[in-house]
């Protein structure tokens, strides 16, 4: 598996970007390569289960997510299980006035993408994604 960790500051409160973020419908307005969100199912541990559809290195592939954790203004697990088997860990921290949101992705990439391109530069364009994904939340919360 391949790891990516990046962390920004939002001037929002912590409840505001966790309550957007615990919205599965709201990935796609911020995460540009999240073409849909759909079939979404609440579970048990107050999270989530969706399908998704996701364009990487010109392709789409298609999977599902699953919520392991869920602690409301806190924390998100999410694990997902198809075209790219992933574990996502999002945290969310009051820090100063605002919110300090980390993501760190365990990820494998699909075979299928990496006889198109190498993985470091799919590696590099992730984490370009996580950083946009991170700067489009931002922008967002502080409308």
């Amino acid at each position: 598996m391949t790891k990516i960790e990046k962390s920004i500051f939002i001037n929002a409160p912590v409840e505001e970007v966790f309550a957007f973020m615990s919205n599965p419908e709201n990935l796609p307005v911020i995460w540009p390569s999240l073409q849909e969100v759909k079939n979404v199912q609440p579970l048990s541990n107050d999270g989530y289960s969706y399908d998704w559809i996701y364009k990487m290195a010109g392709m789409r592939i298609e999977g599902h997510a699953e919520w392991t954790e869920f602690v409301k203004n806190q924390r998100i697990v999410n694990k997902n299980e198809g075209g790219i088997p992933s574990i996502f860990v999002w945290t969310y921290q009051p820090e100063s006035n605002g919110t300090r949101v980390a993501v760190s992705v365990d990820y494998t990439i699909p075979g299928v993408v990496l006889g198109k391109l190498t993985e470091p530069i799919i590696h590099k364009m992730n984490e370009q994604e996580a950083e946009t994904v991170l700067a489009n939340l931002k922008a967002r919360m502080e409308r």
